[in-house]
């Protein structure tokens, strides 16, 4: 195992690299205290061999960015979400030609949402060790074992991607995670539009008031996160936004009569801001027809299509088994209300792959030519 703190062992590690048909990659980060995830440890490793580098020392990470982008060489990770926003935020860009073996292993049979210590138990079976999991990356110097420990995230990894990927290929289902890779590395998902934050907020009013006042609200918490690297949480919890915008105060004052919020809140800059939020809001309110909008009926299903929402379901079990994927990569079930709705351009299962493995059956079930039945004689489901 290398361990790489300076910039010249770095560029002679990635000339390695470039050699290479993939690598695997993992970080070790810390996230706690901070708006943006705090790049603790990277580890890398190709066929011919591994690294840890050391992205608190003054090594200059710009060639292992390099490779990233190159498109000659798969970036295999594991559940790489968080790995890629790391690299997103770092470098403005998402790592090109990417195998995530989480995705995959949805492809192959495995779990669905499958964890890597896991899909190694599964594939190599090798317990690995977690004793080092909770560890604080960012303190220094790390001892052996948890190098070792580090190391092990990106060496099993090659294994479990060879045969995933001879398995997807054997197969002929590199395509059907297509849409799920493509989600992972799209750059747009990384970018964070504090006008948008409001959405992710859960509620159950639906006023024009309430909700310009919450749209603002989330909106400038989102901004004085960024601009001080601090949690949400730290300035004010989504219960506490959603009792201000319930309340709607005019004055400091009036912030008293907000449930749970803390008096230094109140007294403090933070008092006059929200006031300050408030009346911005009052100015400036969504639109009526956005408001009108229930954003969780926009998925209700009515009383009359309830059993035959239950119908797809069921068969959306039985065809995943039988094709030996997870059924999540197939449909969910805004794409079964969709199909339910005769909507095929709002829904992935009525398209390609999914549509030969399983939406043509959906779409002859709701027109009544299909039929789901148990045949006791060969104790198996049967579907005419």
């Amino acid at each position: 195992m290398l361990l790489i703190n300076d910039t010249a062992k770095l560029i002679e590690f990635c000339n390695l690299l470039k050699k290479q048909k993939y690598i695997t990659v993992d970080s070790e980060f810390i996230r706690e205290h901070s708006y943006y995830s705090k790049l603790c440890l990277l580890q890398v490793a190709c066929d011919d061999e591994e690294a840890i580098i050391d992205p608190l020392s003054k090594v200059d990470l710009s060639p292992f960015f390099e490779i990233l982008q190159d498109e000659n060489i798969v970036k295999v990770f594991h559940a790489g979400r968080q790995d890629i926003e790391i690299f997103y935020n770092l470098t403005g860009k998402t790592p090109r030609n990417v195998f995530d073996t989480q995705i995959a292993a949805m492809a192959c049979g495995f779990t669905d949402s499958i964890g890597y210590g896991n899909l190694v138990q599964e594939i190599l079976h090798i317990n690995l060790d977690k004793s080092n999991r909770l560890t604080d990356w960012s303190i220094r110097p790390l001892d052996e074992e948890q190098l070792k420990y580090a190391i092990c995230d990106v060496t099993y990894l090659r294994d479990c991607y060879k045969y995933l990927n001879d398995y997807m290929q054997k197969n002929n289902r590199c395509d059907w995670v297509k849409d799920e890779t493509d989600s992972l590395c799209d750059e747009h998902c990384y970018q964070i539009d504090p006008e948008e934050a409001w959405h992710r907020i859960k509620h159950n009013v639906y006023t024009q008031r309430f909700l310009s006042a919450l749209k603002y609200l989330a909106a400038w918490r989102e901004v004085r996160a960024q601009k001080y690297n601090t949690p949400r949480s730290n300035i004010l919890k989504d219960d506490a936004l959603v009792n201000i915008a319930s309340i709607h105060p005019k004055s400091v004052d009036d912030l008293k009569k907000v449930r749970n919020l803390k008096p230094d809140v109140i007294k403090g800059r933070l008092g006059a801001e929200i006031i300050e939020v408030l009346k911005k809001a009052g100015k400036n309110p969504l639109p009526a027809d956005i408001c009108k909008t229930d954003r969780k009926q926009s998925l209700h299903i009515a009383n009359s299509e309830q059993s035959l929402m239950e119908i797809l379901r069921l068969l959306l079990k039985i065809k995943s088994q039988e094709i030996g994927v997870i059924a999540r990569l197939i449909a969910n079930d805004e794409d079964l209300h969709c199909i339910i709705l005769n909507q095929p351009e709002n829904t992935r299962a009525l398209q390609g792959w999914r549509y030969e493995m399983f939406g043509k059956y959906a779409r002859q079930i709701c027109e009544g030519l299909l039929t789901i039945s148990y045949n006791p004689k060969k104790k198996s489901i049967e579907i005419k």
